[in-house]
Formats: C-alpha cells, structure tokens, sequence
C-alpha cells in the first residue's frame, strides 16, 4: 500500500496539517507489505485501525444515538473514514462526517479511499477518489466540512 495524494476539501489539509497530524496520517498509508488488490481490504483496514488504535482513536463511533450508523475512527474532534467498498457507501461516508461537523462535533475529517487503478485492482465498482474528488467539487456547498481526502494504491 501506498499513499498517493492528498486533495483539501474547504481547506481539510490545512487543519491536519495545522495540527501536526498531516505526515502521521498520510504515513499510515505507506506499507509496501500490505498489498492492494483482489481480497486484499480486510488487511487494509486491518493495518489503519492497528496504527489509528495505537494513537487511542475509538472506532464504529454513533453519528447519532437514535440511530445504528457509524464513523470508521473519532478522536477528540476528528473523524477518518476508511473505504474501500462499493462506490455507493461513500455518499454514507460523507453524509455521516457532514452531519457530525453540522452539529459541531467534529471540526475536520479525513476520507481515505483508493485511486480508480487500485479500485479496480479491489473489484468492480469500489470507491475511488477520482469520481469522489469530482464529485465533492459539485456539491462543495453542500459538503461544507473540512475533509483531506487520502488517494492510496
């Protein structure tokens, strides 16, 4: 695994990068042994959440107590969210994170999603963060929280 890019959503990499934690996060995306591909995701997930526990993040932290809906890692005012399923569950992803930031839980995300190659390398219609990244440029007033979003391969 590798990481790619980094694309600042309302200035995202600005406060990753404000708080010191820009270079640890993007570095956690730099293993080689950890391969990208065909039933490759769990040992994925399974490498982030090792280095996100090893900094005391929670994990499947409730967006809202009335309901069953999740965020992948919170820390303090802070959310990563790790895809690497169908393109679909992205919208989730960000629904989630922005509904967080709305009622102002969260000051800033991070998403981390595989480029289209490494997407496709997954299987068929994973979340990519080409589409993602274009995407987010159509709805950048409606997606209003700061978010770093990671492209890895």
């Amino acid at each position: 695994m590798k990481f790619v890019a980094a694309y600042s959503h309302h200035n995202g990499v600005d406060v990753w990068k404000n708080r010191e934690l820009y270079e640890w996060l993007t570095d956690i995306f730099e293993v080689p042994k950890v391969k990208v591909g065909p039933r490759t995701t769990n040992d994925i997930r399974k490498q982030v959440k090792t280095e996100l526990e090893n900094e005391g993040w929670a994990f499947n932290v409730r967006v809202d107590p009335g309901a069953d809906l999740t965020v992948f890692a919170k820390k303090a005012d802070l959310v990563i969210q790790l895809q690497t399923g169908n393109i679909s569950r992205y919208v989730y992803d960000i629904i989630k994170i922005q509904h967080l930031y709305t009622k102002k839980v969260i000051e800033a995300a991070a998403l981390a999603v595989p480029t289209k190659e490494a997407a496709q390398a997954i299987g068929s219609n994973v979340a990519n963060v080409e589409r993602i990244w274009n995407e987010l440029n159509i709805f950048d007033r409606v997606i209003t929280v700061p978010l770093m979003l990671i492209a890895f391969e």
